[in-house]
């Protein structure tokens, strides 16, 4: 079990969004019923594997939402195998799709760009 500042330290999360993802339902620590002066929070090894899912999912441009209701089920093991490939296949055709949109945007910004340096009404 571990405090929330070495969480922090070992996943290179800051304390405030710990916290936050703490308060969204994402992760949960544990206080110690034997201890009652004071309200340290402590977390277990699955809470930093949660946390970097997280990092990985917010990477690749899961939502919050996203990411909790995949938290919930992965790890209250509502999903399968086969189940929990399909959700990453559907969020790997999401990512194409961007890719794809992204490339188009960046063909008419190039055009434009082309046609702004080379306008020849001066």
């Amino acid at each position: 079990m571990k405090l929330i500042s070495q969480i922090a330290r070992e996943t290179g999360i800051p304390i405030g969004t710990i916290r936050f993802y703490e308060k969204s339902g994402l992760i949960a620590g544990t206080t110690k019923k034997e201890v009652t002066s004071n309200n340290y929070v402590y977390y277990d090894q699955e809470v930093i594997e949660k946390l970097r899912f997280i990092q990985m999912a917010k990477a690749v441009g899961f939502t919050l939402a996203e990411i909790k209701e995949v938290i919930d089920a992965w790890y209250k093991k509502q999903f399968n195998k086969s189940a929990k490939i399909e959700v990453l296949n559907l969020r790997l055709e999401q990512i194409d799709t961007k890719m794809k949109e992204l490339k188009a945007m960046k063909k008419q910004i190039v055009l434009c760009k082309y046609n702004i340096e080379n306008d020849l009404s001066r």
